[in-house]
């Protein structure tokens, strides 16, 4: 195996970097993917400002992590449009996963991503005909390059923290969606991401751009099995949401204990837009992920749902960001963490109300589970109003399970274990009633076996 720049190729279908980032790794991808000398001076431009950015210290001390001991590219050479062309090895995984060919007669489009890239991409009929844009990113930057051009890191640019630089600079795989004005679709269109290999790091960057007057519903899931090394998994999302569109964005990640977990998500809602955040945080070692909403145009809405589930050794960071801008904004946060064994379950908020939004309201409600006393959990958040016909409303708890429940539970022949995770999944409640039958059927599966 040759190694040159500190990338190798193994097989035929398969091209991986060894460990460690330069700007000649930066380069090769960039190569490898045939992009244009804008997408190649964007990625340069990052990484001169990843090399100058210092890691974040508000939450976890992630100063362990050595950015050398991380793989940055790995992929297969293809991707494919039709299921049977899938290698059979990625074809049982996602099988196993309850993600296969019947997954195809209920959903407008799927776009899969395997370690660096995308490997299998379905579109049907319907979203052909109204004109809507599913892919990669990459086959974007190709086919669509002036309108990834166009919005590519103007919400999230580079310099805003030292991962979305870091993602910037090696961003390959993720989804692109374009959607043009008056376009209704019932059906969800989805994603699915998955690191498969030891040290990996993953750094899809999703871009969506939908119009005005749209109604729209996109869905992602990220899984990864366990290892005794850690992976990275730096994402970057953004979005923008037109004016009188409603668009409902729903993540449900299940990243083994060995994933540190740093995502950036922004969106912009323009007058009268709707955004809705629907976020499943499971597992992973360290996960720090906030998704934020500016309301710039006026009579905007946005709201976030979202929980997070730790036991041992896992270290959970999460919450949402809302920022109004325009008048007459409304905004709602609603958190909901467990925390089980010596877990750490974080909420952490930022809502801030302008000068300029005048005759606005926020709610925030974040409420936490301890299981046992050796876990653990804080509420930080921070709320600011600038004007004086706004209002916030904000309501936080910490509790235990309750006894008198649990006594009951058992007085009917329920041991105590299942009657744990019959508690804990009432909690979870407001969030599973947001999600189809199949994904709150997995993600009730997801949280017994980690409760």
């Amino acid at each position: 195996m040759e190694y040159k720049y500190g990338f190798a190729t193994e097989t035929k279908n398969k091209e991986t970097f060894k460990k460690g980032l330069n700007a000649e790794i930066i380069k090769k991808i960039s190569e490898i993917k045939g992009e244009p000398e804008w997408m190649k001076k964007f990625r340069q431009d990052a990484y001169k400002q990843f090399l100058n950015i210092k890691n974040p210290t508000f939450s976890f001390d992630l100063s362990f992590i050595d950015f050398n001991e991380f793989i940055y590219y790995s992929s297969l050479d293809k991707s494919s449009e039709k299921w049977e062309d899938v290698p059979l090895e990625i074809k049982n995984t996602f099988e196993k996963l309850g993600i296969g060919e019947k997954e195809q007669k209920v959903l407008s489009g799927i776009n899969e991503q395997f370690d660096s890239e995308t490997i299998f991409h379905s579109l049907q009929k319907e979203i052909k005909k109204k004109g809507i844009i599913f892919c990669s990113i990459d086959e974007a930057i190709k086919n669509h390059g002036d309108i990834v051009k166009k919005y590519i890191g103007t919400l999230v640019s580079s310099n805003d923290n030292k991962y979305a630089a870091l993602n910037s600079c090696v961003c390959s795989g993720g989804t692109f969606l374009y959607v043009p004005k008056k376009t209704i679709l019932e059906r969800p269109l989805q994603s699915y991401f998955r690191i498969n290999t030891k040290s990996v790091g993953q750094f899809e960057r999703t871009l969506i751009i939908i119009e005005e007057d749209c109604d729209i519903k996109y869905m992602e899931g990220c899984t990864a099995p366990v290892y005794d090394k850690n992976n990275l998994h730096a994402a970057v999302v953004e979005v923008f949401v037109g004016k009188n569109s409603k668009f409902q964005y729903t993540t449900i990640q299940n990243w083994s204990k060995n994933v540190i977990n740093l995502v950036t998500k922004r969106a912009i809602v323009e007058e009268r837009g709707y955004i809705e955040w629907i976020d499943g945080n499971i597992g992973s070692f360290i996960n720090m992920k906030y998704p934020c909403s500016i309301l710039k145009g006026d009579y905007a809405k946005a709201k976030c749902i979202s929980i997070a589930a730790c036991s041992s050794g896992m270290k959970q960071d999460t919450g949402a960001k809302m920022i109004h801008l325009g008048k007459n904004t409304r905004s709602s946060i609603i958190s909901k963490t467990i925390a089980s064994m010596d877990g750490v379950a974080n909420y952490r908020g930022l809502v801030k109300i302008t000068k300029s939004a005048n005759d606005s309201y926020a709610e925030v409600e974040c409420d936490t589970l301890l299981l046992n006393e050796y876990s653990s959990s804080d509420t930080i958040p921070t709320e600011i109003i600038e004007n004086d016909s706004s209002f916030i409303k904000h309501e936080a708890k910490i509790t235990n399970i309750d006894r008198e429940i649990m006594f009951y539970l058992s007085s009917k022949g329920i041991d105590k274990k299942k009657a744990k995770q019959m508690y804990s999944l009432g909690f979870f409640k407001p969030f599973a009633d947001t999600l189809p039958l199949e994904y709150a059927v997995e993600l009730n599966r997801l949280l017994k076996e980690l409760i």
